[in-house]
């Protein structure tokens, strides 16, 4: 997990990753091996790396599109036939797979994704990375605007997908999802890493942990 106050550089540095910022200094190793990503594409056809956005309404959804068309967006390559159109068929099928998995409440494949309660557009915008099959996925701020009930459902599907060897790099203002999902913390502030917390699941230990190091003064060469 990542976490940090607003303005620490959570979402900064995933879009850095993706190669959607900048990076000044440091490099990126992914298996061990430096990777260097441009763009979206080259982080999810070269290293498996997908990025669920915290902005699904504007950067995760094509909220006028179709549900299947968000869910195999990612795999268009795949379902591209001779003459260079996308085969229905195959986008559909694919499309009404994931949301059978995740519990997606749709009327059918072909309802806009924006006709969709916040959770379910939520769970679309994961479905077009694990329909990827992605073996990396960043999740920013995955349960804002959801309702309960739909949030507890969200945090045991991130639970199962790191279960079946999904590697998660979570990001999440709010603390006490932060403890109950993540196996390490990673504390930022002013667009530095703090330090990093093996999570013992004890909120009110965490919660201090945390809090030190988002005030303690950053540690010498820390980037």
């Amino acid at each position: 997990g990542l976490y940090g106050l607003v303005g620490s550089g959570r979402s900064e540095l995933a879009k850095a990753v993706l190669g959607l910022d900048r990076i000044l200094d440091g490099e990126i190793r992914v298996h061990g091996r430096p990777a260097r990503i441009r763009n979206v594409a080259e982080a999810l056809r070269r290293y498996r790396i997908g990025y669920v956005t915290e902005n699904r309404k504007e950067e995760g959804l094509f909220l006028d599109q179709s549900i299947a068309r968000n869910i195999a967006v990612t795999v268009w390559d795949r379902l591209t036939g001779r003459i260079g159109a996308v085969r229905a068929r195959e986008e559909r099928a694919t499309a009404e797979r994931y949301i059978e998995r995740l519990g997606i409440r749709v009327a059918s494949g072909r309802q806009p994704v924006g006709q969709l309660s916040g959770g379910n557009q939520q769970k679309v915008s994961l479905a077009k990375w694990l329909a990827a099959e992605t073996e990396i996925l960043i999740i920013d701020e995955p349960t804002v605007g959801i309702d309960v009930r739909t949030k507890g459902a969200f945090h045991e599907l991130i639970w199962e997908l790191a279960g079946e060897g999904l590697a998660i790099l979570l990001i999440t203002s709010d603390l006490p999802e932060m403890v109950l999902l993540a196996d390490r913390i990673a504390v930022m502030r002013e667009l530095r890493i703090q330090g990093e917390l093996a999570n013992d699941r004890r909120y009110e230990d965490m919660s201090e942990a945390v809090m030190r190091l988002i005030h303690a003064d950053p540690p010498a060469g820390c980037k």
